[in-house]
């Protein structure tokens, strides 16, 4: 289990740097009063934490705070430590901030995570931390103080000052610090599309999914043909249900293509629903183009089959949002926007005598099987 954060950035050279420090009285360290974008070098600091072993890495990068860097940062750690110290482990949990190299949002972050899970094997589960909360992250208090308390009142001249600097970092508790120079380049600026997304072996947890999720150790060539598909599994494990078998014409109540029919004529109707609630929130038109933002966490067709499930009480709310790797707030927000858009084409769900059952165990997702029953 390991905490990752980049560290303020650092200009390098005789520069003042905060903060006190005992000096022989009239031997001031001298610096210069002022620096100048673009004249100072700069340093990157990324650190890993181990919270079980109480031990750091921090690699100094010399060009751009992107994911590429963050990640590569945690593969030379896990490369240099992380395997020799558990060499049978088989999962890997990364504490992390909402923002920055290493931001939920951030697609190259995900990317470059699926491509170290594929290098090493492990499953990569990352949870990040609320907005504004970012302080309660170990890696702050456990690692970054102690940095910022052994060099401060100090000047960085060279990356080496700074490198041995760290390196000899300690605390009361047993610290250590390694510390690593990567002089590799991290252009900024690269774009990953929805499909390089939508391929990734990658489960999102019930709770807030968006922060908690998990990274499977799937080949890149395996990843393109097993998850990009319409067909995707909807909950993780054996036996799993897919979007094909929920479809199925005893649960749903209608024919394949009746359904598909059904997702055609209601897919414009919720695009106008949507932009409608959200000019009301915005409070004006839009300004930039569509599709920008963040992404909803249900497609269309998946909004209207859950609801379709739903209102054939076939299963809880509860029990959808697992099916659907998502909340049963998510789920009943989107059955209280698509019921009307059905009465208002005249379709009309009947309700089914089939039932869901779910059976939860600690640590796994929700296995769920639905067999028919005879009511009286």
């Amino acid at each position: 289990m390991i905490s990752v954060d980049s560290k303020k950035k650092e200009l390098i050279g005789d520069y003042r740097n905060a903060g006190h420090e005992w000096q022989p009285a009239g031997q001031p360290v001298r610096v210069k009063t002022h620096d100048f974008p673009g004249q100072a070098a700069k340093a990157i600091p990324y650190g890993i934490y181990d919270m079980t072993a109480n031990t750091g890495w921090v690699s100094i990068g010399t060009d751009h705070d992107t994911a590429a860097f963050a990640v590569a940062s945690i593969r030379r750690w896990w490369q240099a430590v992380g395997r020799h110290d558990y060499p049978g482990a088989r999962r890997l949990l990364i504490t992390a901030d909402g923002g920055g190299s290493n931001g939920y949002r951030t697609r190259g972050w995900k990317t470059q995570l699926a491509d170290l899970a594929a290098e090493t094997g492990l499953e990569i589960t990352v949870c990040h931390l609320p907005p504004g909360t970012s302080k309660w992250n170990k890696i702050e208090h456990r690692l970054f103080s102690h940095i910022t308390m052994n060099w401060r009142g100090r000047p960085l001249t060279s990356h080496e000052v700074m490198l041995q600097t760290i390196a000899a970092t300690t605390s009361r508790t047993g610290l250590t610090v390694q510390a690593e120079l990567d002089s590799g380049e991290y252009p900024t600026g690269t774009r990953v599309s929805d499909d390089e997304i939508a391929a990734l072996p990658i489960t999102r947890h019930r709770f807030h999914g968006d922060w908690n999720y998990t990274l499977h150790p799937q080949r890149p060539t395996d990843t393109a043909t097993t998850t990009s598909t319409q067909d995707e599994a909807l909950a993780d494990g054996p036996g799993r249900l897919t979007r094909r078998s929920l479809q199925d014409p005893e649960l749903t109540g209608m024919t394949r293509r009746q359904l598909n029919e059904l997702i055609d004529v209601l897919t414009p109707a919720m695009e106008i629903q949507r932009e409608q609630v959200l000019r009301t929130r915005r409070g004006h038109e839009r300004l930039v183009a569509p599709g920008t933002g963040a992404k909803p966490k249900l497609t269309s067709a998946e909004r209207v089959l859950a609801t379709v499930l739903h209102l054939r009480k076939l299963a809880t709310m509860d029990l959808l949002g697992q099916i659907f790797n998502t909340t049963a707030m998510t789920i009943s927000r989107a059955a209280k926007d698509v019921r009307p858009l059905l009465e208002a084409h005249g379709v009309h769900i009947p309700a089914s005598t089939a039932r869901c059952r779910a059976r939860c165990r600690t640590g796994s997702a929700s296995r769920a099987s639905c067999s028919s029953s005879t009511t009286t």
